[in-house]
């Protein structure tokens, strides 16, 4: 009787635990969808759609999706130049401003960047955050200039 005991009870736990279990993978997928969102970079000569994980920066999304962004982060996020230079929009300047304000280095370099706005930074230091929509737009200005070749 104490071995049908045990094994009666050691059949309950393992039923107990499957929705838990369920539930787990389940919120593992329901989180790892709410990870992933896409950039659209709005530039004049077209829209550019590219998926990004949280955490990736505004460069990574260029770079890891080949969008064809001509000379888009040179620098390749070294704080070396202006060409990723992004607008955001007011909302997503606000938010972005209050958890990673720009650094001097990123201010030095916006002020050599064309078409700055109030609402400018550097895609490299523009990193995607869960607070962000599943669909992020930026604007990419028309020129960009290369802080490197400046004399």
């Amino acid at each position: 009787v104490l071995q049908m005991l045990r094994l009666t009870l050691s059949s309950l736990s393992r039923v107990s635990a499957l929705p838990r279990i369920a539930a787990t993978s389940f919120s593992t997928s329901q989180r790892l969808q709410n990870e992933q969102r896409q950039v659209k970079f709005v530039t004049t000569n077209g829209v550019h759609i590219g998926k990004a994980n949280i955490g990736d920066s505004l460069l990574d999304v260029v770079v890891n999706n080949d969008l064809p962004l001509d000379g888009f982060g040179a620098c390749e996020g070294t704080l070396a130049c202006c060409t990723c230079h992004v607008v955001l929009s007011p909302e997503h300047f606000a938010r972005v401003d209050k958890m990673n304000p720009a650094c001097e280095d990123e201010m030095d370099l916006l002020d050599l960047a064309p078409a700055l706005s109030d609402e400018s930074r550097l895609g490299c230091q523009i990193k995607l955050d869960s607070a962000d929509p599943i669909l992020l737009e930026v604007t990419v200005p028309e020129v960009t200039r290369d802080a490197r070749t400046l004399e």
